[in-house]
């Protein structure tokens, strides 16, 4: 089938290269435009951007789908279907229905629940015992399309938001090649979404990322390991230079109790408002992820020690 992809970040990486390998034919890649990113401020591609330009695959990163001359534009590609995979940029109808099947998308959670932006960050962090991927044809609704195929996988304690992704993409590679397979079969049957059961997985908040110790330990586990590794749930101490910001990549339940957010030994174990944590891989400000033995080589925290 003749398609147009649409994606940017390394989530749609992996079923841009599974729709290429089953001899599709991608008349064109949309994605975000370049950014600018790293002390030198290069502009650098997305991960879509990138693998299409290897491919040799026509790149477009306009500033906005809107207008009749973009509609245009879109529908002179004259493809089958379009697909999209975390694209970050709303389609106009006229784009929604420019190609002859219409667009489907990869949207990563079980819908209706988790539409929106960061689903598998909302799913790690309401502790959810299973997520997934769906294809679902597009309309105009924010993920509101029926549901043509689903994978789930079952979530564990230690997972992180991270582990999910890498899960994830791949999985979704090969339901969405399988979608298309079906679509261009005539054999992909799509059904609507329940009404029940609705929620949605908003923008995660530079807010939300600061620790709250005074919540009982579980939430605080599920608020660092549906922050990790984007933004990074984090604190603030004093580590002998000063106050400094460190981020908390992973952590596991521990015993104790003590005032919320004090360190209840010399190994990175705190005090939660029920329950206490340990805390096991951080990063400190410009620096990497660390084990916590690690981290405390360089910055101890004895007992004691108040974390904000």
């Amino acid at each position: 089938m003749r398609i147009v992809f649409m994606g940017t970040p390394a989530f749609a990486v992996p079923t841009l290269s599974e729709i290429v390998g089953q001899g599709h034919e991608v008349v064109a890649v949309y994605t975000r435009a370049p950014a600018r990113s790293g002390r030198g401020m290069a502009e650098a591609p997305s991960p879509v951007h990138a693998l299409a330009s290897r491919l040799g695959l026509p790149v477009h990163h306009p500033a906005s789908l809107k207008g009749d001359a973009m509609a245009e534009s879109f529908r002179a590609h004259g493809a089958d279907l379009g697909i999209v995979v975390a694209f970050g940029m709303i389609l106009p109808l006229a784009c929604l229905d420019a190609p002859a099947l219409g667009c489907v998308n990869l949207h990563a959670s079980l819908l209706p629940r988790w539409r929106g932006a960061a689903p598998i960050q909302r799913a790690v962090m309401a502790g959810d015992a299973e997520a997934g991927v769906g294809v679902m044809r597009m309309e105009v609704g924010l993920d509101t399309g029926p549901v043509g195929m689903e994978e789930r996988i079952r979530l564990t304690p230690d997972m992180t938001a991270g582990d999910l992704h890498d899960r994830l993409a791949p999985v979704g590679a090969d339901l969405m090649g399988r979608a298309v397979g079906a679509l261009e079969r005539g054999t992909l049957q799509f059904r609507p979404q329940p009404a029940e059961g609705v929620t949605y997985a908003a923008k995660i908040d530079k807010a939300e990322a600061r620790i709250d110790w005074s919540r009982e330990a579980g939430a605080v586990l599920r608020q660092v390991m549906g922050l990790s590794p984007f933004p990074g749930a984090f604190f603030e101490a004093d580590l002998g230079h000063g106050v400094e910001r460190v981020k908390v990549l992973r952590a596991r339940p521990s015993d104790g109790s003590g005032p919320p957010g004090t360190a209840l030994d010399d190994a990175l174990t705190v005090a939660c408002g029920a329950g206490a944590v340990a805390l096991t891989q951080v990063q400190r400000a410009g620096k990497g992820p660390v084990s916590a033995a690690e981290f405390l080589r360089g910055r101890p925290m004895p007992a004691g020690l108040r974390l904000g």
